[in-house]
C-alpha cells in the first residue's frame, strides 16, 4: 500500500488542483517547501500526493531530510504510480484535455489503465471505478504468478 508519493511539477498549484479534482480531494500548502502543495483524499489509507516545484530535490541527511531547490529541470524518468480514482474515464480525459496533457486508455494485458501524463512528463496510471477491479483481481497471488511466472528467490 502506498500512502503518499511526491512529484515535481512546473506549476505545482495547477497540478495539485487537477489531481484533487480527480480524487474529490483537497489541496493544502506544504509549508516545509516553498511553493509546494499536498493533495489529500481522506481515504482510509491516508493517501496523499506532495507536489514540489520542478527542480526540488530531497537529499539524504541525518535527522530531517534536506530540501534543495535548483533551476535544473529533470528529464523523463521511470517513476510512475498507479492510483485508483473515484471519477470516470470521461472526466479524467476532460481534465487532461483542459490542461493540455496527454491522456489515453492503455491495455496492460491483465488490466487496463488510463495514462494521465502530468505536464506531459510524469505518468500516473489512473484506475477509475470501471477499471480498478481488473487491477485488484490481477494483484491476487495466483493471477500474478500466472502472468509473471514463478517468483524470483534469493
Amino acid at each position: 500500500m502506498i500512502h503518499h508519493i511526491s512529484i515535481a511539477a512546473k506549476n505545482p498549484l495547477r497540478v495539485a488542483h487537477a489531481l484533487a479534482e480527480l480524487w474529490h480531494g483537497a489541496v493544502y500548502s506544504f509549508s516545509r517547501i516553498s511553493g509546494g502543495y499536498i493533495v489529500r483524499d481522506f481515504d482510509e489509507h491516508g493517501t496523499a500526493i506532495e507536489i514540489y516545484p520542478l527542480g526540488t530535490k530531497l537529499a539524504p541527511t541525518t535527522g530531517n531530510r534536506d530540501v534543495v531547490q535548483s533551476s535544473i529541470s529533470p528529464k523523463l524518468s521511470p517513476f510512475h504510480a498507479a492510483i485508483s480514482v473515484s471519477v470516470e474515464q470521461e472526466q479524467i480525459e476532460q481534465i487532461a484535455n483542459r490542461e493540455g496533457w496527454f491522456v489515453q486508455l492503455c491495455d496492460r494485458g491483465p488490466f487496463k489503465v488510463v495514462e494521465f501524463w502530468v505536464e506531459n512528463q510524469l505518468l500516473l496510471e489512473l484506475l477509475p471505478p470501471k477499471l480498478s477491479n481488473q487491477y485488484l483481481e490481477f494483484t491476487q497471488p495466483q493471477n500474478t504468478n500466472q502472468f509473471f511466472g514463478t517468483p524470483i528467490t534469493a
